[in-house]
């Protein structure tokens, strides 16, 4: 998705200098690049289109784009394993490349089924699936067309996250982790409250933290609430190589018809 490939872009300048505020000046900063959570959602993206194994697909990328990522030290391991195995991880990596899931789900219920099939393979603690499986019904549901307030209300319901909080409160004591249930919601607060794209990706670069991944999952959110504006969707296409950018073109082209 764009929108979450937007928001490592934006973000990847403040991962380990927070700026703690809204107002930063331009967008892109000049040092801006993708990093691991784009190629890991570009994968993601191809696996779910292309009926590929998950394993494989999210490996053969990562190795492409080696360079690019900034890899946790189990998942440097994983990509060049003869056997990947999921490594028991509750990291907030499943939830940022898994957008997609939710973007082409015709239901709630494939919103989840998706998100298992390519969370699992890495992050299969309980907080990781969890993570992957929030995030991508919120993408679903936003795609649908339901206000923020129900998304809320029913993110909470599902997946017990406290929401409760807005990016004003979380903003002055929030510190950098990676670990899902303490930056998936703060992330999934920073698309809800937003009131536009833009605004969702500021919301997620103020509160600092893991910036470039807090910013993805918002992201991908937000682009479903809002839609990419074109200069911030031109903007980031320039940051893509040809393959990347042809995985898209196949993600929008097979993006299901809105029901509600």
């Amino acid at each position: 998705m764009l929108g979450a490939i937007a928001g490592d872009i934006v973000g990847s300048a403040y991962e380990f200098k927070n700026i703690k505020r809204k107002d930063f000046e331009p967008l892109f900063h000049p040092t801006a690049r993708f990093t691991d959570d784009t190629v890991c959602t570009i994968a993601i993206a191809d696996t779910l289109l292309s009926g590929k194994d998950p394993a494989k697909t999210l490996q053969e990328w990562c190795q492409r784009y080696e360079s690019n990522g900034r890899w946790g030290r189990r998942f440097a391991v994983w990509i060049t394993s003869d056997n990947p195995q999921p490594y028991g991880s509750l990291g907030n990596g499943a939830a940022m490349r898994v957008g997609p899931a939710g973007l082409l789900a015709i239901s709630i219920e494939e919103a989840i089924a998706n998100a298992t099939r390519v969370t699992q393979i890495t992050h299969d603690h309980p907080e990781g699936i969890k993570a992957g499986q929030a995030v991508s019904v919120a993408v679903f549901m936003a795609r649908e067309g339901f206000s923020a307030e129900h998304i809320r209300n029913e993110l909470s319901k599902m997946f017990g996250y406290v929401l409760t909080e807005t990016v004003d409160s979380i903003r002055p004591s929030y510190t950098f982790t990676e670990a899902s249930q303490d930056s998936v919601p703060q992330a999934i607060v920073c698309a809800l409250e937003a009131t536009s794209f833009e605004d969702a990706l500021r919301n997620a670069v103020s509160i600092g933290g893991d910036s470039d991944t807090i910013a993805a999952i918002a992201g991908s959110i937000a682009e479903a609430r809002f839609g990419v504006p074109e200069p911030i969707a031109l903007k980031t296409w320039s940051y893509l190589p040809q393959d990347m950018q042809e995985v898209l073109r196949r993600l929008y082209g097979s993006v299901p018809i809105k029901r509600n």
